[in-house]
């Protein structure tokens, strides 16, 4: 009886374990990037859409375990989804105004090559996974959000890092930032556009909610850093006639970064499946949180 039930065990271990695989994406002599996929219990015989998950932590912390349950929900909802590990640039050196811009600038380009390796892993590997590659999502919160929009709309050729297979024509199915921005407005264009859901504090003091510097450092500050956030992003996507949803927290600081994706999960989902069945979208939801400051009372929608 004992021998039955560990086999018991074993299977039942087992079975789970395939929902849920741990994968090297990419391995050279210095370096080797992990990532979580979670896939749906039964999966179907069609290829089905993948979301590429990026964490948060100034490019100096953060890991890729608090994706799982986001993860899991996108999973059971359908999606295969991944959550990876990147490099941490920027960790034991400064982020804030008293660091160096082109650091900053390193860190971006390092999470963005990231996550085109990914990508091209899950490219490479698709009938394996059973993925659609026409239909590549990317999520990613705070330092994740950055890297991600520098990934969809940075120039693939000048800003890479390492070989992959990309097709030159590749664009994500979508995007999902989290507090995130984006160092030049004008790298989003009419033809690398894709379908936005941003969501942001307008608080926000360390990632500006419209257009600021990081961390709103003064000029002439070493690490000063022009970035245009979720609402100007928006307002570029208006401005292309593009497909994009915004929440606005209201008063909202930077703690508001994950919320959505650890919080509201469902609005993430029911992007993605308008996105997917070809809607498009040009939202924006104001949401109250009681909070208050300097930063959030330049917004007369919010009052």
């Amino acid at each position: 009886m004992k021998k039955l039930f560990l086999g018991l065990l074993f299977v039942a271990l087992s079975a789970s374990a395939q929902k849920q695989q741990t994968l090297t994406y990419f391995a050279n002599d210095t370096l080797k990037l992990e990532l979580d996929l979670f896939l749906p219990e039964k999966m179907p015989k069609e290829p089905i859409p993948l979301i590429i998950h990026v964490h948060g932590g100034g490019f100096s912390g953060g890991e890729r375990q608090s994706g799982y349950d986001f993860c899991k929900y996108l999973a059971q909802n359908g999606y295969a989804a991944a959550t990876i590990s990147y490099t941490l640039y920027m960790k034991n050196k400064k982020f804030s105004c008293d660091g160096q811009l082109t650091e900053k600038v390193k860190a971006f380009q390092f999470g963005a090559n990231d996550i085109w390796l990914a990508t091209s892993y899950f490219l490479k590997n698709k009938d394996k996974f059973g993925i659609d590659a026409s239909k590549i999502f990317v999520s990613g919160i705070s330092a994740g959000a950055e890297a991600l929009l520098h990934a969809a709309y940075w120039d693939r050729k000048s800003m890479s890092l390492y070989p992959n297979n990309l097709p030159d024509t590749f664009k994500y199915a979508g995007l999902i930032s989290g507090a995130g921005a984006i160092m030049d407005l004008n790298l989003i264009t009419q033809d690398n556009l894709v379908p936005m859901l941003l969501y942001h504090g307008n608080g926000d003091k360390t990632v500006p909610y419209a257009t600021a510097a990081h961390h709103y450092c003064p000029p002439g500050s070493s690490g000063w850093l022009m970035l245009f956030g979720s609402y100007s992003i928006f307002g570029r996507i208006g401005e292309l006639e593009g497909s994009g949803a915004l929440y606005t927290y209201c008063g909202g600081g930077h703690e508001y970064s994950g919320f959505v994706i650890e919080k509201e999960p469902q609005r993430i989902l029911a992007f993605m499946n308008k996105v997917l069945s070809g809607e498009r979208l040009m939202t924006h939801d104001i949401i109250q949180t009681g909070k208050s400051n300097e930063l959030s009372s330049a917004y007369d929608f919010c009052h």
